[in-house]
Formats: C-alpha cells, sequence, structure tokens
C-alpha cells in the first residue's frame, strides 16, 4: 500500500493505493504496478495469502459505468467540439434502480442563447457521447455561469450512488 499523493509506502493496515510488485515472472517483472484502487490489507492469518478490504473508491477521476471505463476527460474533449457549449461541466452519476445513470450537466454558451441552438447542442452532444464512449447519457444544456467554479482543481464528478 502507498500513498496515492506522495507514493510513500503506507504501514500495515493503513488504507491507501493498492501497488503490485511481482518479481518472479521471467517474461514481465511488474515492479509498482499501480491499480488506482483504494483500499487496506487485512492482518494477516493462517492463510499463505495476504487479504485486501473491499475496495473503497479509486485515487483518480476514473468512473466505471456499465462496464466502460469513463474518465472526465473524454467528456471534456466531447464537450469542446460542440459549438454552442462552454467548457464548464459537471457529471453525476446516480442509481436511481439497479444500474448506475450518467447526467452531463454542461454551460451553454453566452452567445447560443436560442432554445432551438441549445437542444441541437444537447443532442448533438448525447450522439456523440454515444458514438465515442459507447454508453447513453442524459444531457441537461443549462444557462451560461450556473455550474460551480473553484480555484484549484474544478469538481467534475458529483457521485450520488
Amino acid at each position: 500500500m502507498i500513498d496515492p499523493f506522495t507514493e510513500d509506502v503506507l504501514p500495515g493496515g493503513a488504507s491507501g493505493e493498492l501497488v503490485f510488485t511481482s518479481l518472479t515472472k521471467e517474461a514481465l517483472p511488474i515492479i509498482r504496478y499501480r491499480t488506482r484502487d483504494l483500499t487496506r490489507l487485512l492482518p494477516g492469518t493462517a492463510r499463505s495469502m495476504r487479504r485486501i478490504e473491499k475496495v473503497a473508491g479509486r485515487s483518480d477521476d476514473m468512473v466505471i459505468l456499465r462496464g466502460v471505463n469513463l474518465f472526465p476527460t473524454q467528456i471534456e474533449e466531447l464537450i469542446l467540439r460542440v459549438p454552442g457549449l462552454s467548457p464548464h461541466f459537471q457529471l453525476v452519476l446516480s442509481r436511481p434502480l439497479r444500474l448506475d445513470e450518467l447526467s452531463v450537466r454542461v454551460e451553454a454558451r453566452a452567445d447560443a442563447a436560442a432554445t432551438e441552438q441549445r437542444a441541437a447542442a444537447e443532442r448533438e452532444l448525447t450522439s456523440l457521447i454515444k458514438q465515442r464512449v459507447g454508453v447513453t447519457v442524459a444531457v441537461e444544456v443549462l444557462e451560461p455561469d450556473l455550474i460551480e467554479r473553484s480555484a484549484g482543481k474544478a469538481q467534475r464528478l458529483v457521485d450520488l450512488r
């Protein structure tokens, strides 16, 4: 286990990022393979294998949505292709029933004020995400300046599961 930010080795039982090291493989030795999964090692038992706790989260922004690995930067790239949309967006991940659902909240540009332009941008972004990423999402085009801004790293993902 390592600290995901400083990459320092953590003491036994501490929560951190799971890292694999296998020096016995001759063809492909794996030295500090970072999984980006956050968990902790459980105390040793009479078993020959170490056990880990249930994975609590990830140290990066990746989301697994219906079996598809999705990064917020993939959505950002597609948003920048649509002319009527600004780069300010937020991904809302929820689980209303049994399956995870993703909705993309994105601001319209100030010059794209017409309702039909926003509806066209919404349809275009929905189609682009389905084609490029492979998942169906709900897209909501908002008025300019409605998504919260932050001085540091922008909070792109809101997990409501």
